[in-house]
C-alpha cells in the first residue's frame, strides 16, 4: 500500500488462509464445496432474524445477485423496473441484461436513497402512460445508509410490485434493528475488494425460502436439470461462487463485526472534527431507526464555502485534487444514472436531490487501514483547503 491512503480496502483477519489451504488440500477448488456451504451458513447466522425462512446463495458478484433477483421476479424484455437513480451502475445494468427498461427515481435528502413519495407518483404515472405496472422496484442502501424501508414497502404493497433491496454497500447496517438485505422479496450483498468484507470478488442473494434458493442456485449453475445427461430447459448463468473465494469469506466473517465497528469509529472521528467547522456537512443517520455501517463517510460542501481552486470544476473536484496531491484517495458522490449517457433515453422522475448531491458531495476514506494518523492527515488537509 505504501503511504497512499486508499478510499476503502478490505483487510485480512488471518484465518482466511486456513480455509483456502483446506480447499487446496481436499481439492475443492470449484464452484461448490464445504467453504461455499459454510460461508452461506455464516451469512445466514449473521444476517437473518431467528426463525427466518430466508436463505443466502453465494454468487460470483453483487451484479450477478441483482441479475438473478430480477430473473426470479420475472423481469422480461419490454418490462419496466423502477430503479434508484443515485447509485452505481451495477444497480441498473442488469435491468438492461433482461431487455427491460429502468425507470429512474430521485432521492430524498435525509438518507439520499429512493424517495418513497416520488416513487409512488412515478408508478402511477407509468401505469397511466403505458397501461402496465412496473415489474419490480430496485432501491439501494447508499454508502451503507439504510433507505426508508417501511415507506418503500408500503408503496410496493399499494401497487402490488415486488422489491429488490440492493444492500451491496450496507453489510452490517440496520434499519429498526434488522440487518439490511432482509427487506423486500430479494436482497443483494457484495463482497468486492472495497466492501466491508471481501471474497476477492463475489456477492450473494438473500432468497425468501428454500424453494427460491434452489431455483437461484440452478440458474447460477447454467440451469442444468437433474438428469444423467446435460439437459437445459431454460437459460442459465455461470454465477456460482468458487470454494476458494468462499474460503476467504469464511475468514472474513470472523472479523466482520470488527470491520463494521471500525468504519463507525472513523465516522465518529469525522463527526468530531467537522462538528463546528463551517462549510462541511457530514452525512449522518437521520433518526434512531437508522444504523449505517458508514461504509464510505460522505460530506457535502455548503454553497457559501470557498475552496482553493474550485473555479475549475466545482468544490468536490477542487477538494479531490487537493487531497490527491497529498496521496489521499477520495471519490465524487455517484453520478446519477439519469445523467449517464447510456441511460439518457430512459424515463426519469426527478426532484433535484441527486444532482445536488453529485455537485456538492465527496466520499472520504474509511477502512481498517485508516487509523488515527491517517485521519489526522485527511482532516487537516481538508480544513487547510478552505479559503
Amino acid at each position: 500500500m505504501g503511504d497512499r491512503i486508499l478510499l476503502s480496502l478490505c483487510k485480512m483477519g488471518g484465518k482466511e488462509k486456513d480455509f483456502i489451504e483446506a480447499a487446496f488440500r481436499d481439492n475443492w477448488v470449484v464452484p461448490l464445496g464445504p467453504n461455499v456451504d459454510g460461508f452461506e451458513k455464516d451469512l445466514e447466522t449473521f444476517l437473518l432474524p431467528e426463525g427466518s425462512r430466508k436463505r443466502v446463495c453465494a454468487l460470483a458478484s453483487g451484479t450477478a445477485a441483482i441479475h438473478l433477483g430480477l430473473v426470479m421476479l420475472g423481469v422480461e424484455r419490454g418490462d419496466e423496473v423502477m430503479v434508484q437513480s443515485l447509485t452505481f451502475s451495477a444497480s441498473a445494468n442488469p435491468v438492461k441484461y433482461q431487455g427491460a427498461t429502468p425507470v429512474f427515481v430521485d432521492s430524498e435528502p435525509e438518507t439520499w436513497n429512493i424517495d418513497p413519495q416520488l416513487l409512488d407518483y412515478a408508478i402511477k404515472d407509468r401505469k397511466d402512460k403505458t397501461g402496465r405496472l412496473p415489474k419490480a422496484i430496485v432501491f439501494v442502501d447508499l454508502y451503507g445508509m439504510p433507505a426508508k424501508m417501511r415507506e418503500i414497502e408500503e408503496v410496493a404493497r399499494k401497487w402490488g410490485i415486488p422489491v429488490l433491496e440492493d444492500a451491496a454497500e450496507a453489510f452490517g447496517s440496520e434499519y429498526q434493528e434488522e440487518k439490511c438485505g432482509n427487506f423486500g422479496e430479494y436482497g443483494v450483498l457484495s463482497f468486492n475488494g472495497n466492501k466491508m468484507i471481501t471474497t476477492s470478488g463475489g456477492g450473494a442473494l438473500v432468497c425468501p425460502d428454500d424453494e427460491a434458493f434452489r431455483r437461484v442456485m440452478n440458474y447460477a449453475t447454467q440451469s442444468r436439470e437433474a438428469t444423467p445427461w446435460y439437459q437445459h430447459e431454460r437459460i442459465g448463468y455461470n454465477y456460482r461462487m468458487s470454494n476458494i473465494c468462499a474460503g476467504i469469506g469464511r475468514g472474513q466473517m470472523m472479523v466482520a463485526q470488527e470491520h463494521i465497528d471500525h468504519h463507525r469509529w472513523v465516522q465518529a472521528q469525522y463527526r468530531e472534527a467537522f462538528k463546528d467547522f463551517e462549510g462541511i456537512i457530514l452525512h449522518e443517520n437521520p433518526g434512531p431507526e437508522f444504523d449505517s455501517n458508514f461504509w464510505l463517510p460522505t460530506i457535502t460542501f455548503s454553497p457559501e464555502a470557498h475552496i482553493s481552486g474550485e473555479e475549475a470544476g466545482g468544490k468536490p473536484e477542487a477538494m479531490r485534487r487537493i487531497l490527491e496531491k497529498e496521496n489521499i484517495e477520495t471519490r465524487h458522490v455517484w453520478k446519477p444514472m439519469h445523467l449517464q449517457p447510456f441511460f439518457k433515453d430512459c424515463p426519469a422522475y426527478l426532484n433535484g436531490v441527486s444532482e445536488d448531491l453529485f455537485n456538492s458531495g465527496l466520499c472520504l476514506p474509511a477502512s481498517p487501514w485508516v487509523g488515527q494518523k491517517e485521519l489526522e492527515k485527511i482532516i487537516s488537509t481538508i480544513k487547510s483547503a478552505f479559503k
